[in-house]
């Protein structure tokens, strides 16, 4: 039983950890994009926004598992790692959108508002994806 409990409770701080980095994630895409981001997806439901919103969660959650799965059941060195890659992940994910904005004509933060759905974000969320995959292949 007591095991049970540990394992209940090394899940319970992983999971904390990984929801923090989420809403992380969400205020750097609220900051990326022009207006309140919950008012762009759950009001006006512009499906531009929520493309970029679930791949940087997604992103997030890849580099999240990725650490969890390396830590060897080192639990102090499991939840600090899991938290700086994710941190880590985050950071390069921010610069990533940044670098692909200067690369590209128009502002991608604008383009995410419009209420068509635009196929520059469906680029900038694969980028938000592969920087997840390519993080969680350098933790393994």
């Amino acid at each position: 039983m007591q095991t049970l409990v540990t394992d209940l409770l090394v899940t319970l701080a992983y999971a904390v950890v990984g929801v923090l980095l989420m809403g992380i994630g969400y205020a750097l895409v609220d900051m990326a994009t022009p207006g309140r981001l919950n008012e762009l997806i759950w009001v006006d439901r512009n499906r531009n926004a929520a493309l970029l919103l679930a791949s940087n969660l997604a992103g997030v959650g890849i580099i999240v598992v990725a650490a969890i799965a390396a830590s060897e059941d080192d639990f102090m060195l499991g939840i600090i790692g899991t938290a700086a890659y994710g941190i880590l992940g985050l950071v390069i994910m921010a610069a990533a959108f940044l670098l692909l904005d200067a690369l590209t004509p128009g502002r991608l933060g604008q383009i995410l508002v419009e209420p068509e759905p635009h196929p520059a974000v469906w680029v900038s969320a694969v980028v938000h994806l592969a920087t997840g995959a390519i993080i969680a292949a350098a933790i393994s």
